[in-house]
């Protein structure tokens, strides 16, 4: 869905879509499991910047649902994660900034979003709420044993038969103290 800036700024626009899987690239972070629910309203708001100059904004408010699937951390099986957001954004036309000295920026300049030509993409919104949404980390479960680090077997699984202990080098000289501490 085009968000058009000209017809924004006739009336703005209530939007609810869905988005069935795969028809937003999440790329590989995710995989989307069940439709993406977006609604929200759309509007332009006028910044007047000096006497003459006016910048034609556009707000987006909302909220989106969706099922999507990660990989364990730990285990890299897939994991079910649903994810509920809000948002309110500000999306400015790319270049009405440029030419203004370097200042410093406040919290809310620093969630400004740029559009480029006559307004923006919603699945590009979508695409970068999602994405942001995600964990930093997910596990299948809290005491997940992950992979063998020798044969890659899932040791939740089962358990291998690799009995090589390989020491880290790093610890020699702690061990050698450790050794003196003790005789």
């Amino acid at each position: 869905m085009f968000l058009d800036i000209h017809e924004l700024e006739r009336s703005p626009l209530d939007f609810e879509e869905e988005f069935q899987p795969d028809v937003i690239d999440l790329g590989g972070e995710a995989r989307q499991r069940t439709p993406l629910k977006a609604a929200g309203h759309a509007e332009v708001v006028e910044e007047h910047h000096g006497k003459h100059q006016v910048i034609k904004d556009i707000r987006l408010r909302g909220r989106l649902t969706a099922g999507l699937e990660l990989q364990c951390a730990r285990c890299v099986e897939p994991v079910a994660q649903d994810i509920v957001r809000e948002f309110e954004l500000l999306y400015r036309p790319l270049g009405a900034d440029a030419g203004r000295d370097e200042l410093s920026v406040t919290d809310a300049e620093a969630e400004i979003g740029y559009y480029q030509g006559d307004g923006l993409l919603l699945e590009d919104v979508l695409r970068e709420q999602v994405l942001l949404a995600l964990p930093l980390k997910v596990t299948c479960r809290e005491d997940c044993k992950g992979l063998c680090v020798h044969c890659g077997k899932n040791l939740n699984e089962e358990q291998c038969s690799c009995t090589t202990v390989i020491e880290d080098p790093r610890w020699t000289a702690l061990r050698e103290i450790r050794s003196k501490l003790e005789h």
